[in-house]
């Protein structure tokens, strides 16, 4: 998709929320008109003519609220379902000021009915009730994790891509990272432990680390986020041993820079920015990239190029300079029987060339760039661009998209060069410049500004047999099937401190071998922790890392609980075991979790319902004392969705009372330490 210029700072916006920043300044409503856009499309004859209307009015209008279920959940359908069963009815036949709302519709094309589409005006989800909850609902999910909310267009690229759990896979313009988020979804589709990985990249500095605060939700050790130009992305080493073994990927999405006209219903500064230049201006950098990523796929892979512009220049000109240069080593890959549902038109073989100044062109004039023009006749018949997809905003209420899927037939050193082919300038895979790319891009990442939390700390491998590591192999019961080489830090030192990492296995050798020539700014997810040093073990297991750890450890600090303990837990800090024993909720789990030492323990809940997800869960035990470690959102969406308890958004009492008992905790568990010492 476009890759938009800078973004405003310090302005939060919830679930759903559309920006209304000019309305609330008071300034004037931007106008949803272009004359130059008209004529352009008009005379491309792309839409027909009596529906042009019906698109340009479609254009102008805001765009409907979509939002998908996250697929690789094990508990996807428990989160469909709470939306089917205690949402949809309420949302159904209801009417608002004398007006029947529509009521919420699946995308039929989306797998597992996970995706849906709320055509809802914002004030009536800020003032209906039911559609207030829904959004309240919405926003909990998404905090957590378990949905997103994303375009319905946006979706479809990593759907065709068709990721498998063992699939290496690049996504080379990542950011913001919905896309990604899917790939990784896919990786992880009924596999907590999947062989595949995804490396996400992006060519702004500042991107890439927010790219990372919409990936961390997903808890995956098998993502690695760096920072490069796509055009010149290097060769990635597969080990220290062999150095001249690279990688090639059995996916990559170039969802690339454009000029984002298909964005027009949510970007409406579109409307008054857009002309042809955009295009002219976007189309080598756009052919750069996919020819880079031709170059980085392996045989037999799949390559999907995407753009949401509706512009042939940024589409079938820069997928046929590509089959041009590389002939028959590549193949488009016809979608018609994919997605069943989806309303799309196939891609052009025919476009006229304008100017900056809405002058149609021919290839011999002066400045112009032959691939910008039209395939030939022969060439036509071969490139088959009919199998580019082509989605319109008119046909089912969405934005702009435009995608196409490439397969690897043979391999790209056979591939033709690209001077005898091709007018059109490609990206070098020469070593040299991928690597002075690099540095080029470190000294100017320098004077960006990044995230007030970003880390560029290195990442360094700890020592398997590190004491403090050894501890929390023995401390936890962690069997030799964890591979114990994958934990890492991010400190200049090396040595365990504060946070210790794992990265899937997979990734361990790419981070290792790669250090000189990626620009690496995250991956992996927090194992363990550094807690208080007085205590049996001084690490305790991060949440993120339990639906791995959870297969590798046979501990006594594992405590089955039932769902009537688990529930006093989520709502009351620390209970003390004085009060828990008088409760008589859960005899055995308040007896073997005060016979253990303190420190980090778990919580087992099994819900009676196969079909629901059983629960693995961190609690702190103090000497007196139990806590449930999950933080504030993930307590507010476990209580909705297990016990059907809603939550306030400005409800943080109950963080507020966890942080006067963790002071209060802290105190009383040093003076019974103290008082043992002596």
């Amino acid at each position: 998709m476009a890759r938009r210029k800078g973004g405003r700072k310090g302005n939060k916006k919830t679930f759903g929320a559309r920006d209304d920043t000019r309305a609330r300044k008071g300034w004037n409503e931007l106008v949803k008109e272009n004359e130059k856009w008209e004529k352009y499309y008009k005379t491309l004859g792309l839409i027909k003519e009596d529906e042009w209307d019906s698109f340009k009015q479609t254009c102008q209008s805001p765009l409907p609220l979509t939002f998908r279920v996250t697929g690789s959940r094990k508990h996807s359908d428990e989160i469909l379902n709470l939306f089917r069963e205690r949402h949809l009815p309420n949302l159904t036949d209801v009417t608002f000021e004398g007006e029947k709302i529509k009521a919420p519709i699946e995308l039929k094309w989306y797998p597992n009915d996970y995706a849906w589409q709320l055509d809802v005006p914002k004030t009536v989800i800020r003032k209906n009730e039911q559609f207030a909850k829904t959004q309240r609902f919405l926003v909990v999910e998404n905090a957590v994790g378990n949905i997103s909310r994303q375009e319905a267009v946006s979706m479809i690229p990593p759907i065709v891509l068709e990721v498998e759990p063992h699939h290496t896979v690049l996504d080379m313009c990542a950011a913001p990272g919905s896309k990604t988020a899917q790939l990784i979804e896919a990786l992880h589709r009924d596999n907590d432990e999947p062989t595949g990985f995804v490396v996400a990249n992006d060519a702004d500095a500042r991107r890439s680390h927010m790219l990372v605060h919409q990936l961390k939700r997903l808890n995956s050790a098998n993502l690695l986020v760096v920072n490069h130009d796509a055009q010149f992305f290097p060769r990635i080493r597969l080990d220290n041993e062999n150095t001249k073994n690279f990688l090639k990927f059995d996916r990559i999405l170039c969802d690339v820079p454009c000029s984002g006209d298909g964005t027009m219903r949510k970007n409406v500064n579109v409307w008054k920015d857009w002309n042809t230049q955009g295009a002219l201006g976007l189309h080598t950098v756009q052919y750069n990239i996919l020819n880079r990523g031709l170059h980085l796929l392996k045989t037999g892979g799949r390559l999907v190029y995407s753009t949401c512009s509706l512009n042939p220049i940024e589409n079938e000109a820069v997928v046929a300079a590509a089959l041009r240069k590389w002939g028959d080593k590549i193949r488009l890959v016809n979608c018609d029987e994919k997605l069943p549902g989806l309303i799309r038109d196939h891609g052009v073989s025919k476009w006229p060339v304008f100017d900056r100044n809405m002058e149609i062109k021919n290839k011999e004039d002066e400045g112009m760039i032959e691939s910008w023009f039209e395939p030939s006749q022969e060439e036509s018949e071969k490139f088959n661009l009919d199998y580019c997809m082509r989605v319109y905003p008119h046909k089912q209420n969405t934005g702009g998209f435009f995608i196409t899927v490439f397969e690897m037939v043979g391999d790209d050193q056979a591939a033709v060069d690209s001077k005898k082919r091709s007018a059109t300038p490609s990206a070098t895979s020469s070593e040299p410049v991928a690597k002075m790319q690099k540095t080029n891009d470190s000294e100017a990442q320098k004077k960006e500004r990044l995230p007030r939390d970003a880390n560029e700390e290195p990442f360094v491998f700890v020592d398997p047999q590190h004491e403090a590591l050894k501890k929390c192999w023995s401390f936890y019961g962690i069997d030799n099937k964890f591979d114990r080489d994958t934990c890492l830090v991010r400190n200049g030192t090396g040595e365990p401190t504060r946070v210790v990492y794992t990265v899937a296995p997979s990734l361990k050798n790419i981070i290792r071998a790669n250090d000189d020539r990626l620009k690496m700014i995250y991956s992996g997810v927090k194992l363990f922790v550094s807690q208080r040093s007085d205590i049996e073990c001084s690490w305790r297991i991060q949440s993120e890392s339990l639906p791995i750890m959870k297969h590798h450890m046979t501990s006594d600090r594992i405590i089955k609980a039932n769902t009537d303990m688990l529930k006093l837990l989520l709502l009351e800090a620390f209970p003390n075991f004085a009060d828990l024993e008088k409760d008589n909720l859960d005899r055995e789990f308040v007896k073997e979790m005060h016979a253990i030492s303190s420190g980090c323990a778990f919580v087992d809940v099994q819900r009676d319902d196969e079909k629901k997800e059983n629960l693995f869960l961190p609690v702190w035990k103090g000497s007196k004392c139990i806590n449930l470690m999950v933080s504030k959102e993930d307590t507010h969406e476990l209580l909705y969705r297990i016990y059907g308890i809603e939550t306030n958004a400005k409800d943080n009492k109950q963080a507020e009372k966890q942080a006067k008992h963790q002071q209060a905790k802290t105190e009383e568990d040093k003076e019974t330490t103290t008082e043992k010492s002596k």
